[in-house]
């Protein structure tokens, strides 16, 4: 009886498990087939943050992470964006009201890079004075909060919704604000 070529090389390959970074929970995530250990590390692989968090409001969060090392069948991973999805986002705009875009490149505590993407939402329309200045505060805020935490600090603080939170109360003033959501954070 003839085996096919390719059943053979599926039958060599071994099951690796991968594991959420320490920043997200350390969790696994998913398995994922190999012939070679150095086959895995190096390969992105974008999860739904819900399946992570196990919390409902991370539905709309995709996370791309990046294995870094292996040890046996542990693939270990380390976060290199989270963003939300554009349907989540073309949610959040309605009539007669202002979007505005920021984004800005931060360096943490440890003078690493990150680059960091917002979406404001007004209730009413918002004068060009109103959006230039919203940016502007934005900007010194998201350098301020960067500026004294590490990389794994300003994560939490975007996943548990505490530095929308503050920023959104420093923008207040300046215009009335519906929504305050992270876009994409790039490390």
């Amino acid at each position: 009886m003839a085996v096919e070529k390719g059943s053979e090389k599926w039958k060599l390959k071994k099951w690796f498990s991968v594991y959420a970074p320490e920043i997200l929970g350390g969790s696994i995530i998913s398995e994922i087939p190999s012939a070679d250990e150095s086959n895995v590390i190096g390969r992105m692989i974008k999860v739904n943050m819900s399946w992570i968090t196990n919390r409902a409001e991370n539905a709309f969060t995709q996370v791309g992470l990046k294995i870094t090392d292996v040890n046996g069948i542990a693939a270990h991973t380390q976060l290199k964006y989270m963003e939300q999805t554009y349907s989540y986002l073309h949610s959040l705009v309605r009539r007669h009201s202002t979007t505005i875009h920021t984004m800005e490149r931060l360096s943490d505590r440890d003078k690493k890079g990150i680059v960091l993407k917002l979406l404001v939402v007004t209730h009413n329309k918002a004068t060009t004075k109103k959006r230039t200045s919203i940016r502007k505060e934005l900007a010194a805020f998201s350098k301020e909060y960067a500026s004294g935490r590490s990389s794994s600090d300003i994560v939490k603080g975007i996943v548990d919704g505490s530095f929308q939170k503050e920023a959104a109360m420093r923008i207040r003033d300046i215009c009335s604000v519906s929504k305050l959501e992270l876009k994409k954070i790039e490390l």
